[in-house]
């Protein structure tokens, strides 16, 4: 496995670990968890890496075994990942062509460290059609013909990354829980209330940019 090979996996997991969806979960959870915001953020980032390294590990282990046997399984996973992925970018686009209204963030409860776990999988199980640097670097994986230690290895440090900001937002609101907790809720109210207002702009930037990467599997290698 080579070194540029680890750094393109590495790069795919810093942009995958700015997902919103999981970062805003763990904000939502330090603010409003009823009791120990702490543990229950705790919670649902193990849910959300358990599902990361999973997913991951079952998608790399069956296209490796596969891609061993059936010619063009390879080629195959390619166009799924890169396909996802300017799919993804293209409905962001569609959607920014109407203004649309936020739905309102809250917690009921009885939600716990219990409930948190299952949470975070099924935040980050909703979120991984959307998350186009997973699947490439899984494809990069199994077109480099990674043996499966050293590609669960990748994997298991992708999921690190992958949760590092939330692991840097707990760290944060353990020491200066009161400063970041007014930080957050004023995050919270602003990316939590209001509406998504509609921009032709991004959404032409957007789709652009998806029609892009769904035509990188022409051209590479």
């Amino acid at each position: 496995m080579s070194a540029a090979l680890l750094l393109g996996i590495a790069g795919l997991a810093l942009l995958d670990s700015l997902n919103p969806a999981t970062i805003i979960s763990v904000m939502l959870i330090l603010i409003a968890a009823p009791r120990r915001p702490a543990l229950v953020a705790c919670a649902a980032v193990l849910g959300a890496a358990l599902t990361v390294f999973v997913v991951g590990a079952a998608l790399f282990l069956t296209a490796g075994a596969a891609a061993g046997a059936v010619e063009g399984i390879v080629i195959a996973l390619r166009f799924v990942a890169f396909g996802a992925a300017g799919a993804a970018l293209v409905l962001a686009g569609v959607r920014r062509l109407r203004e649309r209204t936020r739905r309102p963030i809250a917690l009921p409860p009885w939600f716990g460290p219990w409930t948190a776990l299952p949470f975070g999988v099924m935040v980050t199980a909703a979120d991984l059609p959307n998350a186009f640097p997973y699947f490439i670097a899984i494809e990069r994986l199994v077109a480099n013909q990674v043996d499966a230690a050293a590609g669960l290895a990748v994997i298991a440090g992708y999921t690190v990354v992958y949760c590092l900001p939330c692991l840097v937002l707990l760290t944060v609101g353990l020491i200066a829980r009161r400063r970041v907790r007014e930080r957050l809720e004023s995050l919270v109210r602003r990316f939590g209330t209001g509406t998504v207002p509609r921009s032709v702009p991004i959404a032409i930037a957007l789709m652009v940019s998806g029609a892009a990467v769904a035509t990188v599997p022409f051209w590479i290698a």
